[in-house]
């Protein structure tokens, strides 16, 4: 999963266009944990949930009494499998989760319960974002998306997705292609 595929969007961020504004991906930041000739796999990095921290510890049979860390925001990762959590994080040395893999070389993404106890705890990673659900494209798909001018890509920056508040994360990612999001519109003009 390190390796990027020629033409592919791995490790990159989707930005998405007034066009898809009706929809789950209204103002949306995807970071691409996946891309290649089956499809591609992201999670949204810019949307919180109404849904608070607390309120999943029990699901997950975390004793809340015991938690130090309270206030880790959800996000909503897509509109598949909203009832899925997700945990992209940056490596702790000497530490593995039980179903983690690494999806960039400063990057990982967690699916299990033992990485959501440690940052709980305050053991986990330095840096973490928990999505619930994810947005997924068939073969081909996210191509002609984009080939259709739904989506803008741009790097990644883990700056954007750890340290930035959600709010500013759509912005500041437009702002690293020197576009100015808040000018784009759906009207196409003709002179």
């Amino acid at each position: 999963m390190n390796e990027q595929n020629q033409g592919s969007l791995h490790n990159s961020m989707l930005i998405s266009m007034p066009q898809l504004d009706d929809g789950p991906f209204h103002r949306s930041l995807i970071y691409i944990c996946e891309h290649n000739e089956q499809g591609a796999m992201g999670l949204i990095i810019n949307h919180e949930t109404e849904v608070a921290f607390t309120d999943i510890l029990p699901q997950l049979n975390i004793a809340e009494n015991l938690a130090t860390n309270l206030e880790q925001p959800i996000f909503t990762g897509g509109p598949v499998k909203p009832e899925h959590g997700f945990v992209l994080h940056t490596p702790l040395p000497n530490k593995k989760w039980q179903s983690s893999i690494q999806v960039a070389s400063n990057l990982c993404l967690t699916t299990s319960v033992d990485v959501i106890d440690d940052i709980a705890h305050d053991a986990g990673p330095e840096h973490s974002l928990i999505a619930l659900g994810y947005a997924g494209w068939g073969p081909g798909q996210l191509e002609h998306e984009i080939a259709n001018n739904a989506w803008l890509c741009c790097p990644f920056d883990a700056d954007i997705m750890f340290t930035m508040p959600a709010s500013k994360r759509f912005t500041a990612a437009a702002q690293l292609l020197g576009i100015d999001i808040n000018l784009i519109s759906t009207q196409v003009g003709h002179g």
